[in-house]
């Protein structure tokens, strides 16, 4: 019987997913989370492991030599050594599509966070203020409709394409930048650097590759609109969170809305801590982890 191990469970299910009913039979170890010192030792003799987070390395599985599958809980693999797991004839498979409605609903609620200004009439109301407003709409917050906008979508998977297709829905000119020409594509694709020039919000659904490291650059931001935004629920290290920082607290750009970073959680000497006009979901949405 293989032997099977978890490593992160804690990330999946907040208790509200049963370890029975996913899991009827095996020889299975679960762990809530799972450090890098102890990642070796939890799997050394394990043949199938399955996380969402944690880092295997060449070394890490260099020293398991009976694992043979590598699952993830995850869309993003950037977190395996895939060509170490090649070299070593060990199959790794992630989630696929399951997060797609998920993660384009989340991406516009930070959209409408910026443009719509939800928590601040909110907070305005509850504070009293609306009560002595001389006015019976009071509007301390700019608003500004969707329809009309551009919105460049970087990555034009599952993703990318649900996120066009609601941009659609609010009359939006959709704008793609992707690596690959997708077939019977009905909007526009442009370069990156285009993308930036153009958009009013540009969006990241992209995977995390040297490619797109740090494709959210200085010399990038420099290109934008001051009262365009940045999206990104890819993965943090695509954008360069210093220059991204900057951007913000200059107001270079009108504003971010992101629930991904470099390292996560969030450290005090985040470039983004404290940034003007951000707006970071913490607790990220199911199937952006």
């Amino acid at each position: 019987m293989n032997k099977i191990t978890v490593l992160d469970w804690d990330t999946v299910s907040t208790g509200d997913i049963s370890e029975d009913e996913i899991f009827s039979d095996g020889n299975i170890t679960f762990y809530g989370l799972t450090t890098a010192e102890q990642t070796a030792g939890r799997i050394a003799d394990s043949n199938i492991v399955l996380c969402n987070k944690v880092l295997i390395t060449r070394e890490i599985i260099e020293s398991c030599p009976d694992l043979k599958y590598i699952g993830l809980f995850a869309t993003g693999f950037n977190n395996i050594d895939i060509k170490a797991a090649k070299d070593h004839g060990i199959t790794v498979c992630n989630a696929g599509s399951y997060s797609t409605n998920a993660v384009a609903q989340h991406t516009f609620a930070l959209i409408l966070q910026h443009y719509s200004k939800v928590s601040l009439y909110r907070e305005y109301t509850e504070s009293g203020k609306w009560i002595t407003s001389p006015t019976f709409s009071a509007f301390p917050y700019p608003m500004y409709e969707l329809a009309g906008r551009t919105i460049a979508v970087v990555g034009f998977g599952s993703i990318g394409k649900a996120v066009a297709k609601i941009a659609d829905a609010f009359g939006m000119n959709v704008i793609v930048n992707t690596r690959t020409k997708p077939e019977n594509c009905s909007y526009e694709l442009v370069s990156l650097d285009d993308a930036f020039r153009r958009a009013d919000i540009i969006t990241f659904h992209c995977p995390l590759t040297e490619a797109t490291k740090g494709a959210i650059s200085r010399e990038r931001i420099a290109l934008m609109k001051e009262d365009a935004i940045i999206i990104n629920t890819s993965r943090g290290p695509v954008a360069d969170e210093q220059a991204l920082a900057d951007a913000l607290n200059s107001g270079r750009i009108a504003g971010a809305g992101l629930d991904v970073l470099g390292y996560e959680p969030m450290r005090k000497d985040c470039p983004l801590y404290g940034a003007k006009k951000l707006h970071h979901h913490s607790a990220r949405c199911l199937g952006s982890s």
